[in-house]
């Protein structure tokens, strides 16, 4: 599949995916998958980017943390930490920070919940195939995440 968008992506996302594609390709072990703003805009909705966002498995996470050390930053702390866990890392390229959610789990009403992706779909970018959720899994699992930006993202891929 090929991203139907009216307007381009961001040059800075297609460098990241550019860039930590093909390692993920080479070094992951299991399924990974783009997730979060970047993959709403390669569904083709007009959304910011600020981060790439991968969900691997924890056994992946680990990997990609060796392998990208250089580029580790340490200090991160990601928003929500009640609502989310996962083994996670914040890596700077050069683009854009990437961030790696090794077996992401949801804090949901019968407790933690693993976040999983039942349809994937590839699109083409900048020279490489990327992982996406499909538009209704995507949808899923922003509405299931159910802050405020991730409700606005699955509005936006609800439009035509």
């Amino acid at each position: 599949m090929e991203t139907a968008q009216m307007t381009p992506l961001p040059q800075a996302l297609r460098d990241a995916l550019a860039a930590a594609v093909p390692p993920l390709q080479g070094h992951c072990l299991d399924a990974w998958v783009v997730i979060g703003s970047a993959a709403a805009a390669l569904a083709g909705a007009q959304v910011e980017v600020a981060d790439l966002d991968l969900l691997t498995s924890q056994r992946d996470a680990e990997r990609l943390i060796t392998l990208w050390h250089a580029e580790l930053d340490a200090t991160y702390q990601p928003a929500a930490g009640d609502r989310f866990r996962s083994r996670f890392a914040r890596f700077l390229f050069p683009a854009m920070p990437v961030e790696v959610m090794g077996g992401l789990e949801l804090r949901a009403a019968q407790g933690w919940m693993p976040v999983r992706v039942h349809a994937i779909e590839h699109v083409a970018c900048a020279g490489v195939e990327v992982p996406v959720p499909s538009r209704a899994e995507q949808i899923r699992i922003l509405e299931s995440f159910g802050r405020p930006k991730d409700l606005q993202r699955a509005h936006l891929l609800r439009a035509p």
